[in-house]
């Protein structure tokens, strides 16, 4: 297939990286992993910015690298776009300089770079920043610019690398929401490395979970996330993920409707996915009346006890959900597996995300 084909063989001391990683042209790859798990060694692999012992990687149908060959191209020639935590725009040129500076880098006469500059400075909502310099632009708004200046160069793989991470908790829904609608309507393979499994559910088609230098699970960004493996894997999770599709102040999964606060801007009947914690949701033997919270009808699966809690597992259309209570409302409910109950959890406790991959319940 064409995109993006690699794997890859990294060692030094005391850590070595081995993965291997397909990526379908338009299709988001997100990479999980602790700090340490080789995520933005990868990274760096995939780039050319470091040389692996062993491996290959294919890129549209060319190789990139192939160690058995001996062939090596410079990170320059690669065709790769990266967007980092950091900005890293340069602090002496405009915005629309920062982001004509790919296109000009490549050839592109200066009338037609700074015309894809500014097409592309509107397609992340920041026509209005274009004759700002970096030190002019707040965090969210020089984010939006490198993001531009990434795609104007026209890579043919797209790299980003916690992009959100050092953004404040107003700045990032947005630009959160500004990539999954930019990375929806570009044609490239992107790999997004983060460590907030909610980049990985709005943002990505699929999951790979990365310990110790090894790919330990992967998939679905839903299935993996749904059905964990591993225990880090099960520990990040650690939302409940109703996938459906967007409402005007929910989801519809099926027949059941689950509303919520938007979080990200989602268009109307577009894959969408209401999220809640475990610990926001009651188990009740019959659905509460007269109530605005959301009343979701389960199958339950299992009973887990963990500490001074019990995890109660209902599975609903094939979809997994959790819910934490004490071991006394276990014992008053007189909960057993495979019985139906519901779980009822309040409408603001509930965040409504865009997702990709069309995994849509309804």
């Amino acid at each position: 297939m064409s995109g993006l084909r690699a794997e890859v063989e990294f060692r030094r001391p005391e850590f070595t990286l081995r993965a291997e990683l397909a990526v379908a042209p338009g299709e988001v790859l997100a990479v999980l992993g602790p700090n340490g798990a080789g995520k933005s060694t990868l990274l760096s692999v995939l780039a050319g910015l470091l040389a692996p012992e062993r491996g290959r990687i294919e890129l549209d149908d060319g190789v990139v690298l192939d160690t058995d060959r001996g062939v090596g191209v410079p990170t320059h020639r690669r065709g790769v776009g990266l967007l980092a935590q950091s900005a890293m725009l340069f602090p002496n040129l405009t915005a629309r300089e920062n982001v004509a500076f790919g296109p000009r880098a490549a050839g592109v006469r200066r009338a037609a770079a700074r015309a894809a500059a500014d097409r592309w400075l509107s397609e992340v909502d920041a026509a209005g920043l274009a004759d700002r310099r970096p030190g002019q632009l707040s965090g969210g708004q020089a984010q939006r610019v490198a993001l531009a200046r990434a795609l104007a160069a026209e890579p043919r793989l797209l790299l980003l690398d916690e992009p959100l991470a050092a953004l404040d908790v107003d700045a990032a829904p947005a630009m959160r929401g500004l990539l999954h609608k930019v990375l929806r309507q570009q044609g490239k393979p992107t790999v997004l490395v983060t460590h907030d499994v909610l980049d990985a559910v709005v943002l990505a088609d699929r999951l790979v979970v990365l310990l110790d230098g090894s790919v330990v699970e992967q998939g679905p960004t839903r299935d993996v996330l749904a059905r964990p493996r591993e225990a880090f894997t099960a520990r990040v999770a650690g939302l409940n993920l109703l996938p459906g599709t967007a409402r005007e102040d929910g989801i519809a999964f099926g027949d059941i409707v689950v509303s919520g606060r938007v979080a990200e801007p989602v268009d109307g009947a577009e894959p969408a996915a209401a999220v809640f914690a475990p610990t926001a949701v009651a188990v009740h033997r019959e659905p509460p009346r007269g109530s605005p919270r959301n009343a979701i009808p389960v199958r339950l699966a299992a009973l887990e006890p963990r500490g001074d809690v019990v995890r109660v597992r209902g599975v609903v259309r094939g979809c997994s959900l959790a819910a934490d209570v004490t071991p006394a409302a276990v014992a008053d409910l007189g909960l057993v597996p495979d019985e139906e109950v519901w779980f009822v959890v309040k409408a603001a406790e509930v965040a409504i995300h865009p997702v990709s991959g069309g995994s849509s319940g309804a």
